[in-house]
């Protein structure tokens, strides 16, 4: 039998993935059906990166099991209802031990999605905005230590948001957050979950294709 490539490992259930996806059982079940796998709903979209900058400093098994108290608080992230929240709301969630009580984020998200408008005016919606920071090679990680923190489209990514008043989107969660909804794929060499996400893609038109010019 060849060897597992390093990174990947065997879960009880006899499927192959990257090691982290064996090592929760709430990370299984993300791992296979979510991680690495195209989105194009604004309001998924618009809940990963919150998550992920929610996510910052700490473990994601943390996020994920609190992601439900996450999508309560913030009326599952429809940004219009998330835009109108003021101080009166900043405190019920600072008061709310099923989200990361921490007051920046909270605001971040409240920012976040009060820009949504404005993104939404400027490039049709934010489905078709990320997509245009989506590398033009596909890298395949072959070992635990190839999966990069920042790259070069995640440094654009986060440095475009921000120039357009976005909060929490540093070039690192940007990437995570690029991990997250499929515009990379960084399942290792040898991960059941991979050719999956790879067929996913390939079924996948990407939003506004067809009215927005290719990012830098």
């Amino acid at each position: 039998m060849a060897a597992m490539p390093d990174g990947v490992s065997t879960g009880e259930d006899g499927i192959s993935r990257c090691r982290w996806g064996n090592s929760a059982p709430e990370y299984a079940a993300y791992h296979d059906t979510e991680w690495g796998f195209p989105v194009a709903d604004d309001i998924r979209l618009f809940e990963k990166l919150s998550l992920e900058g929610f996510q910052s400093g700490l473990s994601w098994l943390t996020i994920l099991r609190k992601r439900e108290g996450f999508r309560q608080a913030f009326r599952n992230f429809h940004p219009e209802p998330v835009a109108r929240f003021g101080e009166r709301d900043i405190q019920r969630l600072l008061a709310d031990a099923s989200i990361i009580r921490h007051r920046g984020k909270i605001e971040a998200v409240i920012n976040n999605a009060q820009r949504m408008a404005e993104l939404r005016d400027a490039e049709g919606s934010l489905a078709a905005y990320v997509w245009q920071f989506e590398p033009k090679r596909r890298r395949t990680p072959r070992n635990g230590a190839a999966v990069q923190a920042v790259t070069p489209e995640s440094q654009a990514m986060a440095k475009d948001l921000k120039k357009r008043g976005w909060r929490f989107v540093g070039p690192t969660t940007a990437y995570a957050f690029m991990q997250a909804m499929g515009l990379v794929n960084d399942h290792i060499k040898g991960c059941a979950a991979r050719p999956q996400a790879e067929q996913a893609r390939a079924a996948f038109t990407v939003p506004g294709a067809d009215r927005a010019p290719a990012r830098p």
